[in-house]
This record gives C-alpha cells, sequence and structure tokens, in this order.
C-alpha cells in the first residue's frame, strides 16, 4: 500500500523545514569551518610562494650582477624580513577590508528587510524555487525562514550575496600566517648559501625550492581540487619562471657595467 500522499507531503516539508532552519547553524559550523580552512591554505600558499620566488629571484639576481656573498646575504636577509612584514600587514588589511565589506552588504540587507520585506520575502521564494521546491513545500520553507530576522538575514548573505563573516580572530591569524609562511618561503633558498659554498648553495637553493614549491602544488590539489601532479608542476613552472626573471635582470646590469 502507498504510504498516505498528504503524510508524505508533510514529511517532506517537515525535513526541508529542518533542513533549513538548521542552515544557519551548518554555516556557523561546518561550513565556515571549512571556509576557514581554504583561507588557512590560501594564506600559507600565498605567503610561502611570494617567499620562495622572491628570495630565488633576488639570489639569482645577486650572483648574476656579479655581487659578492656578503651582499647576497645582506640583501637576502633584508629582504625575507621586509617582505614578510609586508605580506603580513597585507593580509591584515586585506582581511579588514573584507570585514568591512560583509558589515556594508549586512547592513544594507537588514535595511531591505525592514523596509521591503514583500520583496525580500520573494527573493527568499526565487532562491529556493529555483532548486526546485514547489507548492506548499515552497511556502513552508519561505516561512520558516522569514519568521526568524536572524535566520532571514543569514540566508540573504550567504545564499544570496555569497558572502561569509569574518571573524576578528581571523584577521590576525591571517596576518600571523602569511608572516610566517613568506619568511619560511625566503629561508629555504637563503640557509644553503649560510653553510656551502656558493655553487654547491646555488644548487641546493634551486632544488629546495623546486621541491616546496612542488609540495605546495601538490598539498593545494590533494586538500582543495585537481590533478596532484599538474598543480606542483604548475607552481614550479610559474614560481621557477618567475625567479628567472631575478637571473635576467642580473645579467642586464652586469653586461652593463662591463
Amino acid at each position: 500500500m502507498n504510504p498516505d500522499p498528504d503524510r508524505r507531503a508533510a514529511t517532506r516539508l517537515g525535513r526541508a523545514v529542518r533542513a533549513t532552519t538548521e542552515g544557519a547553524a551548518i554555516a556557523a559550523g561546518g561550513h565556515r569551518e571549512a571556509h576557514r580552512q581554504g583561507n588557512w591554505l590560501r594564506d600559507v600558499i600565498l605567503g610561502g610562494q611570494d617567499g620562495l620566488v622572491n628570495i630565488l629571484g633576488i639570489i639569482l639576481g645577486v650572483i648574476a650582477g656579479g655581487g659578492s656573498n656578503t651582499v647576497l646575504l645582506a640583501a637576502g636577509f633584508a629582504a625575507a624580513i621586509t617582505e614578510s612584514i609586508s605580506m603580513g600587514a597585507v593580509g591584515y588589511t586585506s582581511s579588514i577590508s573584507e570585514r568591512d565589506y560583509y558589515e556594508a552588504e549586512r547592513a544594507r540587507e537588514a535595511a531591505e528587510i525592514a523596509t521591503v520585506p514583500d520583496a525580500e520575502r520573494q527573493e527568499i521564494r526565487d532562491i529556493y524555487a529555483s532548486r526546485g521546491f514547489t507548492g506548499n513545500l515552497l511556502d513552508g520553507v519561505v516561512e520558516t525562514i522569514t519568521a526568524n530576522r536572524e535566520t532571514w538575514l543569514g540566508t540573504m548573505m550567504d545564499e544570496e550575496l555569497h558572502l561569509q563573516p569574518v571573524q576578528s580572530r581571523d584577521i590576525l591569524r591571517t596576518a600571523v600566517v602569511i608572516t610566517i609562511a613568506t619568511l619560511i618561503g625566503h629561508l629555504i633558498p637563503l640557509i644553503p648559501f649560510v653553510l656551502l659554498p656558493r655553487t654547491q648553495a646555488l644548487v641546493l637553493a634551486i632544488v629546495l625550492s623546486g621541491l616546496a614549491l612542488f609540495g605546495v602544488g601538490v598539498y593545494s590539489a590533494l586538500t582543495l581540487v585537481g590533478d596532484w601532479r599538474k598543480s606542483g608542476l604548475r607552481f614550479v613552472a610559474i614560481g621557477l619562471g618567475a625567479a628567472a626573471v631575478g637571473f635576467l635582470v642580473g645579467r642586464l646590469f652586469n653586461s652593463a657595467g662591463a
């Protein structure tokens, strides 16, 4: 015997309503946690890749330009410190801008809900209608969401504008992670020149940089999406290619000086 159609529809409606009312909690919990994890990975890649490419370009440029090891190390460590601080500051200010933008959009949405609730309610209806909700099921979802102002506002921010809030702790974390990642990226190619003769140090610096870039690409692909081989090779090609520009600039100045 088939289940009663009304009971089946009520069950579907109940599930949809529960899923909708739990949406804000999911967004505040697991979804935002995944969002923060993605940002953490982005910050590591941004800082680490910038540090590796920047310092390797300086090293190759100094060597191609005929600079001594003293000049190389002085330029390298100065760049490591200043660039790390600079990148951290950029991460900090960009996160603040992102937070301010979110708050401004949230205030705008709140004002629209207060002044033109019918239009905002229709937007909720359109969002869920586009996902296949119809009839009583759609009415129930819309009614449940718009019954609570915070749920309504959170749904508009997440579903319509696709914006996530930026927490104060995340702003500081971004700055710290980018700073540390940039500093480590600088030190990987630079340390060999402290320990080894120049030729051996240069070979080791290029190898370590290539391996580090490949590792970052692999980790990015495995954590997010994509083929790990292609991702790793892409990071290596972009990183070493950009660093090679430093070598060409050094050669140009060396030739001009000669």
